[in-house]
């Protein structure tokens, strides 16, 4: 079954084409990428797909449903960009409140929180207030609330944005060990074409609103005699 399908999407903002036909499909417990330069329309293809942007046209289902569905609500998490951080709490309070709210009480709550105690890996530091955190931490935490849920469908716009070397590399690994042993279906956006070669299958490559090419990342690169995914895009942009 496909967890994603989108269809000759179309998003206008005024007289502004953001997106302009794109169409992919992301199949159920795969990682997917949506790769493409800042301003290329992941953002808004990502907030379409969640319910919380209306297309102009095109058609979007999320297993089988449409988006902003109550049904679909209940199977999709989503960590923006700019997903920030409540500054006078602790990182276990945060836990603890989305574990109460996405949880039945009792033993499935507790084991929410420590899904997402888990995922985090802040030891100690999870008892310090977040506005003591760095932007690692602080991304670490929002990674931990996508997925400790256990999202049928986690939706991560750019999840190892503004992070150094070695925190986006925390982040990467995180991601590819839970979604691998939730058996979540993940969909992820990211500028960084050498972080997506690493945690995703499939890819989708956008620019100006329009997708260049979809498909496994090994067979796009040997079907084109590429690198690398910046090779091929770069390739790809000067129609080589």
């Amino acid at each position: 079954m496909l967890a994603v399908e989108v269809r000759e999407l179309v998003k206008d903002f005024g007289d502004f084409r953001a997106l302009r036909g794109v169409s992919f499909n992301v199949e159920e417990g795969e990682v997917f990428g949506l790769v493409g330069p800042n301003g290329a329309g992941k953002t808004t293809t990502f907030r379409i797909i969640v319910g919380l942007l209306p297309p102009t046209s095109g058609d979007v289902k999320v297993f089988g449903m449409r988006p902003g569905d109550i049904k679909v609500k209940k199977l999709v998490t989503y960590l923006p960009e700019d997903a920030g951080a409540y500054r006078n709490i602790t990182g276990y309070e945060y836990l603890d409140m989305v574990a109460r709210l996405y949880s039945s009480k009792g033993k499935e709550m507790e084991e929410t929180l420590e899904l997402g105690l888990k995922i985090a890996g802040l030891g100690d530091k999870i008892n310090e207030k977040m506005k003591n955190y760095s932007k690692g931490m602080k991304r670490r935490i929002q990674v931990a609330r996508a997925l400790m849920v256990k999202p049928k469908l986690a939706v991560l716009d750019e999840p190892s944005a503004g992070l150094d070397v070695i925190q986006a590399r925390e982040v990467r690994e995180l991601i590819k060990k839970y979604s691998n042993e939730l058996g979540a279906t993940v969909l992820l956006s990211s500028h960084n074409m050498h972080e997506v070669e690493e945690i995703c299958t499939r890819v989708a490559l956008l620019h100006k609103g329009v997708v260049l090419k979809e498909g496994v990342i090994r067979e796009l690169l040997r079907e084109y005699g590429s690198r690398n995914l910046e090779e091929l895009f770069i390739s790809l942009v000067r129609g080589e």
